[in-house]
């Protein structure tokens, strides 16, 4: 295949028709690597490695492989679980027989709301990034998918099965709401298309979306007086297309882009729908995370990219604006974002509720996905800290242990007499489960990236890195740990030949006594939350050893965060915990339970129990709440406060035993009068 100069490329005509040609003909495609790059395996999860503006670049997830330990097993019922039960899911839900329907090969009614395309397409995703790890995964369910989606697609590019056929003139019409996400859809099209052709090489889901882009959209809508204006209204397009400009070099896929991101005022939105849509007005002049959580994180990863291809620096400084307002007032212990049911929302500067907390594991998706271009914009180390808060706790905890159940709202405390199970293995709104699969397939390329000077090492687990330097140089990295359980992480550093670079190995910010040595000698400048830069000629076999100790933490939570005032969280390591009623003496409920203010815990690893956790235990207090059962107020005395054994266990793991309340803010133990 001939090497293509991304900035140079332009897509080929005559590739295009023949293309296309093969696909109205019927003719079975290829499924090969065509002429666009001869470096399709080596993009990463975004492909950063020709964006002028970025610092870092990242791996392909095929570059790395984990071994045994705790994401091996998360990843395992992902695709041996998980992936098989969601997709059966969309079948019996209707998903696929929306498109048979227009095909002529099913009589069912369409099914589902205008946006569930996407279901579809994220499971795509999700499978496309776990055939980096095992190529013969999934391959006749993409197949079939990719079926589907050359039979439908309409002569001008147009795909949406809820607005095919009979539906056909209200496409693209309604502003507020519809067109963002037929949209929406689009760009989760594209992602799995992305996907799917960084994992084989394969071209045909992208043949669809350039058809869709080239043939229906550009031509169509746009800023210029000839074209109707669009809106984002569900941003996700805007990744989308810089990811598909990424690969195809083709200038018009960002500037479309950036013509999305500064809105159109052709439309009349109204201030509250520029709010909750987070679109529709210059991102730019955007002050702080507000409206719809999920879509705000991902308006935020596309402006971010934008930044990256463009370096405007109006996008760098509204950017670092909204980052410093999510980590000072707006993101919960977990890594979760979004206070409010309503609207599924961002609420007021330190509005961080606990029992009503909506926290969508798609908004903590979207903080993770935000904070990796971020790291990848700036190689600081505070976004790689976000990065592991959200996975480890209000990612993880999205997805049952079993892999069957789904949590679409992940809040900080619980009562189940008060509202339904908060695992469920369908939702008709199911952008959650296939969005949790996705990120556990694509997981290993978010362990590591390069940069001009060598490599970043982001995340830690049992696992070997083969890659390659930016200078060219091959390099092995094989990482022995039993994090997050135990702070040890021994790593073998192996370039193919002695060499000069900088190892730059993330200290977490929450290591406050974290120690490292270089081949038993220990190195000075550690500090958390900083890349630790091991500048050196590298040999064969040189080895990095951190402890970065494992005390476990009393967080206290801002004074203007009402809710949590008088109480606190524990953290060990990257893992928050929380108290569950099933662990406690009688079953006692958290909101009866009092901690000492102190981290005098005991640490026990349970291999038994949900899956294997670490647990804590703290010899607390309990207070009874049948002191005085008929009176509003009482005075607690000594005879309502009890010695109690304090259970905790990590919160990821919550909600997967009975029926049970859950509290990750404790009460701080009173003085007994």
């Amino acid at each position: 295949m001939k090497q293509l100069s991304r900035r140079g490329f332009m897509q080929s005509a005559a590739f295009t028709a023949a293309a296309l040609a093969a696909r109205r003909s019927g003719a079975a495609p290829s499924g090969q690597p065509g002429d666009w790059s001869s470096d399709w395996a080596a993009q990463a999860v975004i492909d950063t490695r020709r964006s002028p503006f970025a610092k870092l670049h990242g791996v392909p997830v095929r570059a790395v492989t984990i071994h045994d330990g705790f994401w091996k097993s998360r990843r395992e019922v992902n695709v041996e679980t998980s992936l098989p039960t969601m997709h059966a899911l969309l079948e019996e839900h209707g998903r696929m027989d929306n498109f048979r329907r227009l095909m002529g090969t099913s009589s069912a009614k369409q099914i589902g709301p205008y946006y569930s395309d996407s279901d579809v397409y994220k499971w795509a995703e999700a499978a496309s990034w776990a055939q980096q790890s095992n190529p013969e995964l999934f391959r006749a369910n993409i197949d079939a998918i990719i079926h589907l989606l050359q039979g439908v697609q309409e002569s001008d590019g147009y795909l949406n099965t809820y607005f095919q056929d009979d539906r056909k003139p209200q496409r693209m019409t309604d502003h507020a709401q519809i067109v963002g996400h037929e949209l929406y859809n689009l760009g989760h099209l594209l992602q799995a298309a992305v996907a799917q052709y960084r994992a084989t090489g394969d071209k045909r889901m992208l043949d669809c979306c350039i058809e869709f882009v080239d043939g229906f959209l550009i031509p169509g809508f746009g800023p210029e007086a000839s074209k109707r204006p669009i809106v984002s209204g569900h941003p996700e397009i805007e990744m989308s297309l810089i990811e598909l400009y990424r690969i195809t070099g083709e200038p018009r896929y960002l500037k479309l882009a950036g013509y999305i991101l500064e809105g159109d005022s052709r439309i009349p939105l109204t201030s509250d729908d520029i709010v909750y849509l987070y679109s529709g007005a210059p991102f730019t002049g955007r002050k702080r995370l507000e409206g719809h959580a999920v879509r705000a994180m991902y308006a935020c990863c596309g402006a971010t990219d934008y930044y990256l291809e463009t370096g405007d620096a109006k996008y760098l400084a509204t950017l670092t604006t909204l980052w410093d307002d999510l980590v000072r007032a707006q993101m919960y212990v977990t890594g979760g974002v979004g206070a409010r049911r309503k609207h599924e929302a961002f609420g007021d500067d330190y509005e961080l509720p606990n029992l009503t907390a909506y926290g969508e594991s798609c908004a903590a998706i979207g903080n993770m996905m935000w904070n990796w271009r971020m790291l990848h914009a700036t190689a600081d180390a505070r976004h790689a800290d976000v990065i592991e808060r959200a996975l480890y706790n209000g990612i993880n905890s999205g997805m049952s242990l079993s892999g069957t159940t789904y949590c679409y709202r992940n809040p900080l405390a619980y009562d189940p007499t008060a509202s339904g199970p908060i695992r469920n293995p369908w939702y008709d709104t199911t952008c959650c489960p296939p969005n949790l699969e996705r990120t556990l397939a694509s997981l290993p390329g978010y362990f590591y990236s390069t940069g001009p000077d060598g490599l970043y090492v982001h995340l830690f687990h049992n696992s070997t890195l083969v890659w390659k330097l930016e200078s060219g140089v091959p390099i092995k990295v094989e990482q022995a740990t039993d994090y997050p359980w135990e702070g040890r992480v021994r790593m073998l550093v192996t370039p193919k030949e002695a060499a000069q670079f900088a190892l730059h190995v993330r200290v977490p910010g929450w290591a406050k006594s974290a120690r490292v040595t270089v081949n038993g000698t220990e190195v000075s400048g550690v500090n958390p939350g900083k890349y630790l830069e091991l500048s050196r000629l590298w040999k064969p076999g040189d080895a990095v050893e951190m402890d970065l100790g494992m005390q476990p933490q009393m967080l206290v939570a801002d004074r203007r965060v009402a809710e949590d005032q008088g109480k606190v969280a524990v953290q060990r390591g990257p893992i928050v915990y929380c108290a569950e009623s099933i662990d406690q003496a009688g079953k006692s409920a958290p909101r009866e339970l009092r901690v000492s203010a102190d981290t005098n815990f005991s640490v026990q690893h349970d291999k038994d129990l949900l899956g294997g956790i670490t647990v804590l235990e703290q010899a607390g207090q309990h207070i009874s709440e049948q002191t005085a059962p008929d009176a509003l107020y009482a005075a607690i005395n000594s005879s309502s406060i009890g010695a109690a054994n304090v259970r905790l266990i990590p919160y990821y793991a919550w909600a997967n035993r009975e029926p049970a309340e859950m509290a990750v803010w404790l009460d701080t133990a009173p003085t007994k009068s």
